[in-house]
Parts: C-alpha cells; structure tokens; sequence
C-alpha cells in the first residue's frame, strides 16, 4: 500500500508501509507497529519540498485532486489522473495489477518503463531519470560530504537483501535515518550493493560504485534506471565478494539532468 505526504498543498505518493510484528497472515492481521522507513522510498517528499520550497515563483497550491508520483518502482500505486515524474514500473508486479492507464506522465526512470506505459495505452515522453539524480543540486551539502570521504567502502543492500549480507561494519542498514545514509553514502570511497538508491546516489557524486545482484529482486528496475541513463548493461557483480574483488564496472554516470529537472511538475503548484 502506498503512502502520501501533503507537500504544499499536494499529496506526493511514497512507498512506506507498515511492517508486521511477524511475518505470514498472522502477522498481516497483528497490529503493526512502525514503518519500514527504506530510506531511498523516503526521498520524494523531501525532494519535492525542497525544490517548491525554494522556489519563489511556486507556493501553496489549493486542492486539485490531483497526486504526484515520483521516486520508486511505485507505477502501480498510480491512480487515474496522476502525474508522474521519475516513477518506475515493478518487475516483481503482477501486470495485472496495473489498471491506471490516464496518467499524466511527465518522466520515467528509463525506457523499459516508458515501453511497458506504451504497450497499454498511456503516452510517455522519452525523458528518463531517477529524481534522486537532482539530490546533490538541492542539498549541497551531499557535494560538501563527498568532498571529504572518510569511509573506504560502504555496503547498502536492499531493504529485502539485508538478512542475506555479512554483519560487518561497513554494511548500512537501509533503514537508517534517510540523511544518516545520504551522509554515509556521500563519505564514502566505494560504494557497493544492491540497493539501487545506493548506486544512483553514489554516482550523482561521482563515487565509484558497483551493484551486486539481488536474489530477491527483480532485474528490471536495475535494468531501467542504467538503461535511462545512457548504458547498455548494468555491470551487476554476481556477488558481494565478487565487487569487493572487481571494483566498479559499469560505463560511469555521464547523464544530463537538465530534462528530468525541466519536467518536474511545477504546474501542480500555483504559478
């Protein structure tokens, strides 16, 4: 189930569900006691009130009915009428949860995203990128950390990948604070894991990076977000010793972000 932040007036829609005391039906039907709080689910609301609330052109918008979907592999969260911005499609979903097809679709994360909106009607424009690309031109301080890197390595798995992964002080629990891992990922001289986040963030600061094959995820974020970005593979490690050993592969980041930040919703907002 997806969650919405009222970010000036507009709801923006996340991922951020509440986590079972156990797992199974039982723990579905237990009271649940906190939120999974994955920390690159976290990003849009806090991206998003950055970039309206330094804005002096933008300011509080009435209600419009109208939601914002952003970063995430969220499509199937979208309802009629959205608009989306740097949303991607799940490749562990089902196609035939995907009932939306009136959006209003201003970026994707990459062109098998765009593909899979085509193929059911929805017009997609081919502009592509993760929105957590823009995080270092809205917080500065991310470039101000990265330019002082104080950790050899760091390891982010994903949020479903983290019980499989040594315990070793340089594994980053992607439940943690989202700045405590923004902060982290910026010091850091490598970064590795299969945290796709992890990855985006490290290569909007020019930090070598290498991602590492997820058992339990699906290739097809991975796959759209490298192919968005002007890539032909992803370079993925087969296992963690494997990038530790190897060091980073893939093509590195050379990726402008000038028509993902042109296509941010503005007009959501009052003008």
């Amino acid at each position: 189930m997806s969650n919405e932040k009222f970010v000036h007036g507009v709801p923006v829609v996340h991922w951020n569900p509440r986590r079972p005391i156990v797992k199974g039906r039982i723990g579905n039907r237990l009271k649940k006691p906190g939120r999974t709080n994955n920390f690159g689910d976290m990003i849009t609301p806090m991206l998003v009130e950055e970039i309206v609330g330094s804005s002096r052109s933008l300011r509080p918008a009435p209600p419009q009915g109208r939601r914002l979907v952003g970063i995430g592999s969220i499509m199937h969260f979208a309802r009629q009428g959205d608009v989306v911005w740097g949303t991607g499609v799940n490749g562990k979903t089902s196609e035939a949860v995907y009932t939306t097809t009136e959006l209003d679709v201003r970026a994707v994360r990459g062109p098998l995203t765009r593909e899979f909106l085509q193929r059911r009607g929805t017009p997609a424009p081919e502009i592509y990128g993760d929105p957590a690309l823009l995080l270092p031109e809205y917080f500065p301080q991310l470039k101000e950390w990265a330019a002082h890197r104080t950790h050899a390595l760091t390891i982010v798995p994903n949020l479903n990948d983290l019980p499989g992964y040594p315990k070793r002080p340089e594994v980053l629990n992607p439940r943690r604070p989202l700045m405590v891992c923004l902060e982290r990922i910026a010091r850091s001289r490598f970064v590795v894991g299969s945290s796709l986040h992890a990855i985006i963030i490290a290569e909007a600061l020019g930090i070598p990076a290498r991602l590492v094959t997820s058992p339990k995820e699906h290739a097809f974020k991975y796959e759209d977000y490298f192919f968005g970005t002007g890539r032909t593979a992803t370079g993925a490690a087969s296992s963690l010793d494997q990038a530790l050993r190897e060091g980073s592969a893939a093509d590195p980041l050379n990726f402008s972000t000038d028509a993902l930040t042109a296509a941010f919703p503005r007009d959501l907002w009052v003008d």
